[in-house]
């Protein structure tokens, strides 16, 4: 009898054992995935960690085909040169470079400048159409570009209303994707939801601020 209830005390230790193990195997595996998977978007989702203030920082989010779209409606007609700022993976640029834009991606990303880069060669573009550099655009003159495209968190939206308005020339228009400017009075929009995108003329941003100082 003691035999028997030694037997099943070993077979019931044996199977919490067993069960143990499993279960740290499992919390393991688990830890290597999400280990993984945090390396990745540090990577691509949050670039140039130590080179932006903190406030500044912005994670990478592309833009959707129907958002680029609709960017790219909101500059028919125009020609110039084009800064995107934060080109990510470049779909904005490439989509500007179609319709005859000379366009530079700012992008801090080394990966995602890299990935820019080489799809740039393989569809065989001219470095003179279309440029990705590693520059901080808060930290560069954008008095160049008659053409901006942006797509950033809401966070940084007014402090970027105050470096474009202080360098952009005159004719200038910024297109901006899902999160509009707090302040800027937008000269029209096109899309939907999260596919939302507008337009605002330098011009026509400076010109209350004008009035307002003769009166």
């Amino acid at each position: 009898m003691e035999d028997s209830i030694e037997v099943i005390l070993q077979d019931r230790s044996s199977k919490f054992m067993h069960r143990c193990q499993d279960n740290r195997i499992l919390t393991l595996s688990t830890w290597a995935v999400f280990t993984g998977f945090y390396g990745l978007w540090t990577m691509f989702m949050l670039p140039g960690f130590l080179k932006v203030p903190f406030r500044l920082k912005v994670p990478y989010m592309p833009s959707s085909t129907a958002q680029t779209q609709n960017v790219m409606k909101l500059l028919e007609g125009r020609k110039g040169r084009l800064a995107d700022l934060g080109s990510g993976d470049g779909r904005l640029v490439f989509a500007a470079c179609s319709l005859g834009f000379q366009c530079t991606g700012f992008e801090i990303n080394s990966m995602l400048r890299a990935y820019s880069r080489g799809k740039a060669r393989w569809k065989g573009i001219p470095y003179a159409h279309v440029n990705f550099v590693n520059k901080d655009f808060w930290k560069t003159d954008l008095s160049a570009y008659n053409n901006v495209t942006v797509f950033l968190a809401p966070s940084v939206m007014e402090v970027l209303e105050e470096k474009l308005l202080r360098e952009l020339p005159q004719e200038a228009r910024v297109v901006v994707c899902r999160f509009p400017f707090p302040r800027w009075p937008h000269t029209c929009s096109a899309g939907a939801g999260l596919d939302q995108v507008w337009a605002y003329d330098v011009d026509t941003v400076r010109r209350p601020t004008a009035q307002s100082l003769q009166m």
